[in-house]
């Protein structure tokens, strides 16, 4: 995965409530491979009854092309634990996404490929989606866990090692790899303290 780095970017507006990963990403597309899967992401919301892109779509705003952040509704990502929603939501260009609660899995799934999910109260993200659609920029560090644009500076959490493997550009296996050392030299001091735990297992 690419590092976090601070993030200043445009936001693309989905202010829908409880869109679920089958919404993201249609099984139907998802058989067809990863470029449909992209392609199709939020179909019911993006294309019409005779597959034509919707002139309205909230995520095809000409005026927020190339933006980095979704700011999205109340239970972002719910559903089945369909990890191919993520991957959508970063081949559409996302690397945050701003909601005021997200399904539980989804938000796991964001930490696990390159996407920081953002959960601030709903009026905040009320707020910015207003700064959004004036047209001005959301700023995003997460090292400092802030988010700000306009008028609007709000701090956000987000787990200490989850944290660090975006920042790090990590997945769960390289921050094991980050810390062998230190499990090496705790399984030294857990066997000298505790050798009946080990027995019948190689040194």
């Amino acid at each position: 995965m690419d590092p976090f780095l601070p993030l200043r970017s445009k936001a693309a507006l989905l202010l829908v409530d409880d869109v679920d990963t089958d919404v993201i990403t249609p099984i139907g597309r998802v058989l067809q491979g990863p470029k449909a899967m992209v392609e199709f992401a939020f179909e019911t919301l993006r294309y019409d009854a005779s597959g034509r892109l919707r002139a309205d779509s909230p995520l095809d705003d000409p005026a927020r092309a190339g933006a980095e952040i979704l700011v999205a509704g109340s239970n972002f990502g719910c559903g089945s634990s369909r990890e191919t929603a993520v991957w959508a939501v970063r081949g559409l260009g996302f690397r945050c996404v701003v909601a005021p609660s997200f399904g539980e899995i989804f938000r796991a799934n964001c930490f696990k490929n390159g996407v920081l999910p953002v959960a601030l109260p709903h009026e905040d993200v009320l707020a910015l989606a207003e700064v959004a659609r004036a047209g001005g920029e959301i700023a995003v560090d997460l090292a400092a866990q802030r988010i700000a644009g306009g008028g609007v500076a709000r701090r956000f959490e987000v787990p200490a090692l989850r944290r660090e493997a975006l920042l790090l550009g990590l997945d769960e296996l390289g921050l094991i790899e980050r810390r062998a050392e230190a499990i090496r030299a705790f399984e030294r001091r857990d066997r000298a303290a505790r050798p009946w735990a080990y027995a019948g297992t190689a040194r």
